[in-house]
């Protein structure tokens, strides 16, 4: 899925104009954890949360994550928005919650990015 067609499915607006919004998403993650992301997310992914600092973007660079998507209404500050634009991070800010993103985007088809943990052993 193109970002631009994210970024119509999550009535968001791209903070980062300078990147290309063609580019193609291959699933999501929605999380505010960002161990959880580090230990879970596939790589070509978005990932959406409501968690709002500099540590977002650069945790998505070391995930090879492809767009962050903040939610809630949440306003990254500049120096979220240069950190992003400096490492080509498309950015986008949606007045919907994580779950209706997540919704949303699932129903249009992508799917999601985030792996087992592993956290109870099986019989």
């Amino acid at each position: 899925m193109k970002i631009v067609d994210i970024l119509a499915i999550c009535e968001g607006k791209l903070l980062t104009p300078d990147v290309d919004v063609s580019s193609e998403i291959k699933g999501g993650f929605a999380g505010d954890l960002m161990s959880d992301v580090l230990a879970s997310i596939q790589a070509e992914s978005a990932l959406i949360t409501g968690l709002c600092n500099p540590q977002v973007v650069r945790t998505a660079l070391i995930a090879d994550v492809r767009l962050i998507i903040f939610a809630r209404g949440k306003k990254p500050g500049e120096d979220i928005l240069n950190l992003a634009n400096d490492e080509g991070m498309p950015v986008i800010a949606s007045p919907l919650g994580l779950y209706q993103i997540s919704g949303r985007l699932a129903q249009a088809g992508l799917p999601s990015y985030e792996t087992e943990m592993n956290l109870f052993p099986k019989n």
